[in-house]
């Protein structure tokens, strides 16, 4: 990407964040005050990560930028000559450091001396999302407002549809270029696909995959069956993309203009959610909350090869939320867990399994299956076992509120909803049983489809993902999967019962923590 008549190379000397140790605004009007992040100054994962930046360039500009993480979408590739911005138009990855699509906005300011703004889209209602997840959201934005304030960036927060928004913020303020970052699932896509057709044809629109370590595009260039037949293709590309970030740095082309400020009130008064389900106390938002997170697990990184699969041990590392809202990058968290690799090199390459070739193949089937929620979606091996199976009796068969209220005559599965629900999180294992048990006492495949990724997407942090979906999928539909031996309901997908539960870890402990009860269907 170049500019049509110029094309000068900068270069800029790095300043530390004068907000190292900053909390985000305790307005009580702020969306910040129901979910505030606590001070994390003492997070000595933070101040490293800081330090490696510097170490690896000063800025961007000294940085060899992997040209496979960008795609240019539009049909003009080249930045008129103008003076106008360049703008990041953030969605899915919601963070100032370690993101790719903020440094590569960067890098083409710099080189083209220009203003660089960021701006981000709020739409009111969004899927099944709730009021638990526009707290994290916007508790997380405004960190990243006051870190960009405070790196001469200006940030705006956009109320409405990107595809109105974007084309109207990039007219009126003479924007030279729109840099994007990436998200396989569909509304995100058609958002995109939108403001592409809506900008004018002088400014081109730039994607840069931020959130997996290889790009989905280079990953792979089709829909791949299962871990075993993507792993080595990403594996094979970790020594090209799994290296240190460079910092987002104090941006000396200045916007002329004043933009307006954010109003956080009015933002978050604007929000048409559902608002029943609140935020869960103690779990901040934003990224300095997710370093601390980040510390706590790699304390007890140790437990996570043999004990991951036990609820009631705490050794996952709980680090979903922060990813699923790109408030921390996927990149720099195995960076850091990699340093444990002499001393835990199970628990490390175990991470690194899930953390980069699971989710990226959860990415990849949402990229390039469109049916990546409803049955439609799965091999001909699995609909078929499913449909040949979908007059079987169910008994008991539950209703959405039945599921929902925690009403089934299974305390463990009863147990796993209300932790759900209470922590804005199930633990991975139940996850899959949980979802296996809706398939089993639902009324047909596809109503216990609709229900697990109802119940996922309103009550979890890290619903609406790709993991999420395929985590359904893979449950009720057998997607990375193979055929199993044929069951009543099941057919030949991959059954799981209480009692092997009670043969992986104390189910008794785990129902008296969270007081799931028996309730008999009358």
């Amino acid at each position: 990407m170049k500019r049509a008549s110029k094309s000068k190379e900068t270069s800029e000397s790095s300043k530390k964040s004068k907000n190292d140790s900053q909390e985000v605004s305790s307005d009580p009007a702020s969306a910040s005050s129901f979910s505030k992040t606590t001070s994390t100054t003492s997070n000595s994962l933070y101040s490293t990560f800081q330090e490696n930046r510097i170490s690896c360039a000063l800025d961007i500009s000294q940085f060899q930028f992997k040209k496979k993480r960008v795609r240019i979408l539009s049909n003009v590739k080249e930045v008129d000559d103008c003076r106008g911005p360049i703008v990041y138009w953030m969605s899915r990855d919601m963070r100032v450091q370690d993101n790719w699509a903020f440094l590569y906005a960067q890098l083409l300011a710099l080189k083209l001396e220009l203003p660089l703004v960021v701006v981000f889209c709020l739409v009111p209602k969004f899927l099944n999302a709730t009021i638990r997840h526009y707290k994290f959201l916007l508790g997380g934005l405004e960190e990243v407002a006051a870190e960009c304030e405070n790196l001469k960036i200006p940030f705006q927060l956009l109320m409405g549809p990107a595809k109105d928004r974007v084309p109207q913020f990039v007219e009126k303020n003479g924007v030279a270029a729109v840099v994007c970052d990436f998200a396989p699932l569909r509304v995100p896509m058609q958002w995109v696909e939108d403001v592409k057709n809506n900008l004018a044809d002088t400014v081109p629109l730039i994607q840069v995959d931020a959130h997996n370590v290889v790009p989905v595009w280079v990953a792979s260039d089709k829909q791949e069956y299962g871990a075993r037949t993507i792993r080595n293709k990403i594996n094979t590309k970790l020594g090209e993309f799994l290296t240190e970030f460079p910092p987002v740095v104090e941006h000396k082309y200045k916007l002329k203009k004043n933009l307006d400020s954010v109003d956080w009130k009015k933002a978050y008064n604007s929000l048409e959610c559902d608002m029943s389900v609140d935020a869960v106390p103690g779990v901040n938002p934003g990224y300095k909350a997710a370093c601390a997170q980040l510390e706590n697990f790699c304390r007890r990184i140790r437990l996570f090869g043999e004990k991951r699969n036990d609820p009631t041990v705490n050794a996952l590392s709980g680090l979903s939320p922060w990813f699923h809202f790109g408030q921390i990058s996927v990149q720099r968290c195995v960076l850091a867990v990699r340093e444990y690799k002499g001393k835990h090199k199970e628990s490390v390459e175990a991470f690194c399994e899930e953390a980069i070739v699971r989710r990226e193949l959860a990415d990849n089937f949402c990229y390039f299956n469109k049916n990546y929620d409803n049955l439609k979606g799965l091999h001909e091996w699995a609909a078929k076992t499913l449909n040949d199976h979908r007059k079987d009796k169910r008994t008991p068969c539950y209703s959405l509120e039945e599921f929902e209220t925690c009403h089934t005559h299974d305390d463990l599965w009863n147990s796993a909803q209300i932790q759900l629900a209470k922590e804005g999180k199930m633990h991975g294992f139940l996850r899959m049983y949980w979802a296996k048990k809706i398939l089993e006492w639902s009324e047909s495949p596809e109503k216990a489809l609709e229900i697990a990724i109802l119940l996922n997407d309103k009550y979890s942090l890290d619903g609406r993902d790709p993991n999420g979906y395929v985590g359904c999928m893979w449950s009720i539909g057998g997607i990375h999967d193979q055929g199993w031996a044929e069951r009543p309901i099941f057919g030949k997908i991959r059954y799981m019962n209480y009692q092997g539960c009670k043969r992986k870890f104390d189910v008794k402990a785990f129902v008296a923590r969270y007081g799931g009860k028996v309730y008999n269907k009358k």
